[in-house]
C-alpha cells in the first residue's frame, strides 16, 4: 500500500511516522511516553519500520523554573534512556530567560528537540500576557523565538512553535505568528484550530491550518485539533495539505491510538482494537511506569485514577469497579479490582470513539489591561508578562 504522506523532516531528525504527541501537563510525563512510543512501535512494526524515529514531546516545562532548577522541573526532564529523539516542550514568556533555558538544554545534553508553547488558554497565564495572548505582540513574540533558536542552532537542535489561532476571532495571530516563526529560524510550527476564547469546545477549524500552509512554505506545517483516530489523521492531513499531525486529547487512556497513526500513515489496515483484559493489562502497565516515575506507588495510584475513566470509556465495567477504580491506592489493589474485569470482552468500537477530556465553553479570554491597544508590548506589562510563568498546560 501507498504511504499517505512523506516521512516528517524537522530538523536534523526524520519522523517515518508524521505524528507528534501534543504535550499535556500532568499527563505525558515519561511514564506516558514510555506506554505511548512501545504502541507506536507495534504500528511502525505492522509498517515494516519498526526502528523508525518517533516524537513524543515532554509536558510543559517552565522557563523560570529550568533556569532556577526546581527539583520538580528537573524531574519532569528526566528521559529514559532509549527515549530518542528527546522532545522537552518550553513555556517562557520573556527572551533572557527562554535563552537560557534553552541553553541549558543544548550545552548540558538534555533534549534532541525544543517544542515552544503559545497556545496555552488558561486565564491565570492569559491574564499576565502569557500562553496564546503573546503572538498579540508581534515582536516580544519573535524576541522569544530568536532567542530559543540562537540557544539551540549551534547544537543542531531544532526548536518549533505550537500555538492557537489567535485570541478570539477578531484578534487573530496565527498567521503572522507562522510567517515570524519562519523568519526567525524555528524548524516547523504546529496549529491548534481553536482560538484561545474557545478552549476546547465546539470543533478545530481545520481551515486555519490551510490557510497557515499557505502561508508558511520553507518548514513543515503541523496540523492540531480534533483527531480521535487514525482516520481522523489521514482526512486532516488531505483536507489541509499539512506535513503531520499533533495528537493530544485523543490518546487519554488509548495509547494504542499511536500503533493506528503510524499504521495509517505507511497505508496499512493495521488498527489496534484491544479486549477489555489488554486494556486492564495497558492500565496496569500504565501505573507500573508511574510507580518508576514518582518512585513511590501511592503517588502513582493517584495519578493513575484519573485515567481510569478513559481506559474504560465504552466497556461495560460496572458502576462500583468504576468507582472503586478511581480511589484505587496501590498497586495490589489495583491488580485485584483489574481481575474482576472480564478480559473477554471485545473492543467496544464506536461507545469508545471519539472526544476525550473536557471540551468545556467558550468564554472571554482573561488579559491584561490594554493588552488589544496594540501590537506593541510597553514596559509595565513586560513587567507584568513576567509573572506569567507558572506550571499549568499548554493547549
Amino acid at each position: 500500500m501507498t504511504a499517505v504522506l512523506p516521512p516528517l523532516v524537522i530538523g536534523r531528525h526524520t519522523y517515518e511516522s508524521p505524528v507528534v504527541l501534543a504535550p499535556m501537563a500532568g499527563i505525558t510525563n515519561r511514564a506516558f511516553r514510555r506506554l505511548c512510543r512501545q504502541h507506536g512501535t507495534a504500528g511502525l512494526a505492522a509498517a515494516g519500520t519498526p526502528d523508525a524515529k518517533q516524537l513524543f514531546v515532554s509536558e510543559m516545562i517552565t522557563t523560570r523554573a529550568l533556569v532556577e532548577r526546581v527539583p520538580l522541573t528537573m524531574k519532569l526532564i528526566e528521559m529514559d534512556e532509549d527515549e530518542s529523539p528527546r522532545g522537552i516542550q518550553l513555556y517562557g514568556v520573556d527572551p533572557v530567560t527562554v535563552g537560557q533555558a534553552a541553553r541549558i538544554i543544548a550545552t548540558e545534553d538534555r533534549a534532541d528537540h525544543i517544542d515552544m508553547n503559545f497556545g496555552c488558554p488558561v486565564p491565570k497565564v492569559t491574564r499576565k500576557g502569557g500562553g496564546s495572548a503573546l503572538p498579540w505582540k508581534t515582536e516580544w513574540f519573535r524576541a522569544i523565538v530568536r532567542a530559543a533558536v540562537r540557544e539551540a542552532a549551534p547544537y543542531d537542535i531544532p526548536v518549533t512553535v505550537k500555538m492557537r489561532v489567535g485570541i478570539d476571532a477578531d484578534h487573530v495571530t496565527y498567521l503572522e505568528a507562522g510567517r515570524i516563526a519562519e523568519q526567525e529560524g524555528a524548524s516547523a510550527v504546529a496549529l491548534h484550530g481553536r482560538t484561545a476564547n474557545q478552549h476546547y469546545s465546539g470543533q478545530a477549524d481545520w481551515s486555519t491550518i490551510a490557510r497557515l500552509k499557505e502561508a508558511v512554505t520553507t518548514i513543515p506545517v503541523l496540523g492540531n485539533g480534533d483527531i480521535w483516530s487514525a482516520e481522523d489523521a489521514v482526512r486532516m492531513v488531505r483536507e489541509t495539505g499539512c506535513d503531520g499531525v499533533v495528537v493530544g486529547r485523543g490518546c487519554l487512556g488509548r495509547p494504542w491510538l499511536f500503533a493506528d497513526l503510524a499504521a495509517a500513515f505507511a497505508g496499512v489496515t493495521y488498527r489496534a482494537r484491544p479486549n477489555l483484559g489488554e486494556v486492564g493489562d495497558t492500565m496496569r502497565r500504565h501505573a507500573a511506569y508511574l510507580a518508576d516515575f514518582y518512585e513511590d506507588e501511592g503517588k502513582a495510584c493517584r495519578d493513575i485514577r484519573k485515567h481510569i475513566a478513559w481506559y474504560l470509556k465504552g466497556f461495560p465495567a460496572g458502576h462500583e469497579v468504576r468507582n472503586r477504580l478511581a480511589l484505587v491506592d496501590s498497586l495490589a489493589a489495583l491488580d485485584e479490582l483489574i481481575s474482576t474485569l472480564d478480559p473477554s470482552v471485545p473492543w467496544p468500537d464506536e461507545a469508545a470513539e471519539g472526544p476525550r477530556g473536557r471540551a468545556g465553553s467558550p468564554k472571554a479570554v482573561a488579559l491584561p489591561d490594554g493588552w488589544l491597544d496594540s501590537p506593541q508590548i510597553d514596559e509595565r506589562q513586560q513587567r507584568l508578562i513576567a509573572e506569567a510563568e507558572l506550571s499549568v498546560s499548554g493547549g
